[in-house]
């Protein structure tokens, strides 16, 4: 089968390299230049587990072009993967989605599906159907085929899923989008067919669901610190209830990505604009942007005064296994702390130290090692969870900082072992009631 990719960021590039694998001739378009001639060079632009393995085993099968139009032109199947991004009001910015659409249907007439593969709020497919009848001159059919990739798993997530969710009308696109995805579900994992509406509204419930998990643990993690509760058996007891999935019920410094705080934005909005206030999703936003401040609040009641101060940050990517920042604690922590006048080095294990750069808007320096970021350190704050922290040399760790003062955001060490070895140890959700009984619960 011919495919097109329109889009080829995380979402695209990952499906464009999985559909190769399955013997499909994929040709991927994008309208960032820099982006399609790094692909050209045979690189990826970004880092993905087991993307680059793939990437190169299928490249014969692919074709990297600049302009929607030669891709439209070429392919029977086109899939949508460009950007959504949130505008000031939470609403996602769909200009990239509709330019698309218009490019296909100036391209060279023939009957296509199209796939609507990116985030979009619920009425998208309705829109983008209304809009190609009367601009196409010829069939076009608007399907809903909302991505569950996790970054960091994103490869294995495709080949193997645990559903696939396809909202279209015709009889003709449940038959070419099953045989396009029946070689990845051998696992038994099913291809939920629905309406449009409700294959958008799936995508954005999966992940406000998600959200509110990760936000009700930090919360109980917060009331724990001050009642001289574990979260981590608390979390144990509660979750060890076969009704209540354990999966994103890890305390930590809040969810970042391009995803959750999006597409949890986007909902609201949508609720908003049909008069209904999304009370839940609308807390856990709050709590997750409360979240952001709490190391660096809990390491001012500690020192006192930051100022002059030199702080190691290890980890910088939103989640491990991932180089993207977006939306990352990282960025709100070193930002909150050099306001205080502190000085940070941070390290992170692949290149979102240079993401990081990009994207903080104050300066920070960046280590070749954790060993020397933690170099003269009066604390280290570890805001990702990459398994070279958990394995790190601990004394070593000891012998490096100015002071054994260590803020874990992400629970990854053992308080116990931290304390027998002589480390001030700090984590989410697993004091006594005597560290932050005075503790703001409010951004610095």
């Amino acid at each position: 089968m011919e495919i097109a990719i329109i889009g080829t960021g995380y979402v695209g590039l990952v499906a464009g390299v999985c559909f190769a694998d399955a013997g499909h001739r994929v040709i991927c378009a994008d309208s960032d230049r820099e982006k399609v001639t790094t692909l050209l060079e045979g690189k990826l632009p970004f880092f993905e587990p087991g993307l680059a393995d793939l990437f190169h085993r299928n490249y014969k099968r692919m074709e990297f072009v600049f302009e929607v139009g030669e891709a439209a032109s070429k392919a029977e199947i086109l899939f949508v993967a460009v950007g959504t991004p949130a505008n000031e009001d939470g609403s996602a910015d769909l200009s990239f989605t509709f330019k698309v659409l218009k490019e296909i249907c100036q391209a060279p007439q023939k009957p296509k599906i199209v796939v609507l593969k990116s985030t979009v709020p619920v009425g998208t497919a309705q829109q983008a159907q209304s809009f190609c009848d009367a601009h196409s001159a010829s069939s076009i059919e608007i399907v809903s085929n909302p991505e569950f990739l996790k970054q960091g798993s994103a490869v294995d997530d495709f080949l193997n899923p645990d559903r696939v969710v396809i909202g279209c009308t015709s009889e003709e696109a449940k038959g070419v989008l099953t045989r396009l995805y029946e070689p990845f579900l051998k696992n038994g994992s099913p291809i939920l067919f629905m309406d449009n509406s409700s294959a958008e509204m799936t995508k954005y419930a999966a992940n406000s669901f998600l959200a509110l998990k990760i936000s009700f643990i930090n919360e109980l993690a917060l009331l724990s610190d001050r009642v001289g509760a574990d979260i981590n058996q608390v979390r144990r007891g509660f979750s060890s209830d076969r009704r209540i999935n354990p999966a994103f019920f890890a305390p930590g410094i809040g969810y970042g990505g391009s995803c959750f705080p999006k597409d949890v934005q986007a909902l609201i909005h949508t609720g908003r604009e049909h008069k209904l206030e999304m009370k839940l999703l609308k807390a856990a936003d709050e709590v997750n942007e409360r979240q952001k401040s709490v190391l660096v609040q809990r390491l001012k009641h500690r020192l006192e005064d930051l100022n002059g101060r030199r702080i190691a940050i290890w980890g910088l990517s939103f989640k491990p296994n991932t180089d993207d920042v977006r939306r990352a604690p990282s960025l709100i922590i070193i930002e909150e702390l050099v306001r205080l006048g502190a000085s940070v080095s941070a390290f992170d294990p692949v290149v979102a130290s240079k993401n990081a750069k990009l994207a903080c808007p104050v300066f920070f320096e960046t280590a070749e090692s954790a060993q020397e970021a933690a170099r003269g350190a009066d604390a280290l704050l570890l805001l990702t969870e990459w398994n070279e922290f958990k394995g790190a040399d601990l004394k070593e760790l000891k012998s490096l900082l100015k002071i054994p003062l260590v803020f874990d955001g992400r629970n990854i060490f053992d308080p116990i072992k931290m304390e027998n070895l002589g480390f001030e140890y700090y984590g989410i959700g697993r004091q006594s009631l005597n560290h932050w009984a005075s503790e703001p619960l409010g951004p610095t």
